[in-house]
């Protein structure tokens, strides 16, 4: 059983950055993609982006390219994602996720074997 928790959520100014971690306990990531989602007040659940368990591969949402980087460390512990130039409209709950033998295209799906608890990320205008 793999537990992911988040962390490095919190308020930040329209165009700033945010570093979000998703470290893994209990086991590291292994043989799994590791992933970002994000769910906004009333809306739906929504793939940010993947990486695979090389970290050779990664995937990212159109609504964050250029924006958005995901990286995982070389002991497969923690995935990261750096966001800059935040805009209001990226404000939400942001989950970590990891999926086994799966490609980071795979996991744009939504489907993974396990989830985070979640970490806000509020962007002010």
């Amino acid at each position: 059983q793999v537990q992911l928790v988040e962390s490095g959520g919190g308020l930040v100014q329209a165009g700033g950055s945010l570093r979000l971690s998703c470290a893994a306990s209990g086991r590291t990531f292994g043989n799994s993609a590791g992933g970002w989602f994000r769910q906004a007040p009333g809306k739906e659940r929504e793939f940010v982006a993947a990486i695979s368990w090389s970290g050779g591969s990664t995937y990212y949402a159109d609504s964050v390219k250029g924006r958005f980087t995901i990286s995982r460390d070389y002991a497969k512990t923690t995935v990261y994602l750096q966001m800059n130039s935040l805009k209001p409209e990226d404000t939400a709950v942001y989950y970590c996720a990891a999926r086994r033998f799966a490609t980071a295209q795979a996991m744009g799906d939504r489907r993974a074997d396990y989830w985070g608890q979640g970490t806000q990320v509020t962007v002010s205008s």
